[in-house]
């Protein structure tokens, strides 16, 4: 039986390379463009289905994930 889970990926640059967060899992990965670091994340993550234990995989997946962007108004000296 198969399950699809819709999670977040967060990719920032870092130096020369990208990494992926997914923040759901607390599951990183890393790659020389965007689309690598997201496909090597996506390959970390699907390992991780495949050998967590049920427990630790309930464990770490949310319930409800809401994503919104937030305005913070900073002075500067």
């Amino acid at each position: 039986m198969k399950k699809t889970h819709k999670l977040t990926a967060i990719i920032e640059k870092e130096g020369e390379g990208y990494v992926a967060l997914c923040a759901d899992l607390d599951i990183a990965s890393q790659g020389g463009s965007i689309d690598e670091a997201r496909k090597n994340l996506q390959e970390a993550v699907e390992l991780f289905f495949e050998t967590a234990d049920s427990s630790e995989v309930e464990k770490r997946l949310p319930e409800e994930v809401f994503i919104t962007s937030l305005e913070v108004t900073v002075v500067v000296y």
